[in-house]
């Protein structure tokens, strides 16, 4: 008989762990919302978390909530909490999903809504 190897690739994190065992945003956050980075996000100020920094990072770009799940491998409620903190502390701006922050329906952003749902 053989050992079993108990190598692991780093510690084993639950992923509501990272933000204090909360499982619900404070603000209703759907998953086709759409998210802007703010200056202040941005510039780094504030900007302490490392989720937050990835989610800065990659909402410079319009980007919905289910897309940054999708894109940077989190569950959506994770996501949603996250997102929702950083709208709070004015790192990101939350735009109404129904229309692009210029008032235009955006079919190409619901379709990778679409694409980041699937990648979940």
């Amino acid at each position: 008989m053989t050992a079993m190897s108990n190598e692991h690739h780093g510690p084993i994190v639950r992923p509501y762990a990272r933000i204090g065992g909360r499982t619900r945003p404070r603000v209703d956050l759907p998953l086709e919302a759409l998210i802007t980075t703010t200056p202040r996000g941005r510039s780094g100020d504030g900007v302490g978390h490392p989720d937050h920094r990835e989610i800065a990072e990659l909402c410079h770009e319009i980007r919905s909530v289910a897309e940054v799940a999708a894109l940077i491998e989190i569950p959506l409620g994770l996501a949603r909490v996250l997102i929702a903190d950083m709208a709070e502390m004015g790192l990101v701006t939350v735009h109404d999903s129904t229309s692009a922050p210029t008032g235009a329906p955006c079919l190409a952003l619901l379709e990778r809504v679409l694409s980041g749902l699937r990648r979940l």
